[in-house]
């Protein structure tokens, strides 16, 4: 029987705080750099989803985990003032999603079980 966690403890590893303030800190810094957000994009001044594509190479190209920061920036960016002229939201479940490219420990082990 699998162990209850609390929220706390999953957190503790399937979160990075620190992810999250460098995503703050890079905000703030494009504040003073671009200006406010929502006169850049929702006056579609910048796209964001062409951005974070240019931000996605340049980690693929260097490993540089900073660009993944920007990369979340930008989607945190088109959720709020979307470009995507279909652009919604709809909660959706795990038969919509596209799913991952590999196998998770979780399906693995149930694999060795089946």
């Amino acid at each position: 029987m699998k162990q209850t966690l609390s929220v706390e403890q999953i957190l503790s590893t399937e979160f990075s705080e620190e992810f999250v303030q460098g995503m703050r800190q890079r905000m703030i810094m494009s504040y003073y750099k671009y200006g406010p957000v929502k006169k850049d994009y929702g006056d579609k001044l910048i796209n964001a989803v062409k951005s974070l594509e240019m931000r996605l190479q340049k980690y693929k190209d260097t490993g540089n985990t900073e660009y993944l920061m920007d990369v979340a920036n930008f989607a945190m960016i088109e959720f709020m003032f979307p470009q995507h002229l279909n652009a919604f939201y709809r909660a959706t479940d795990s038969s919509e999603s596209p799913g991952v490219h590999g196998m998770g420990i979780a399906e693995i082990e149930r694999f060795d079980k089946g």
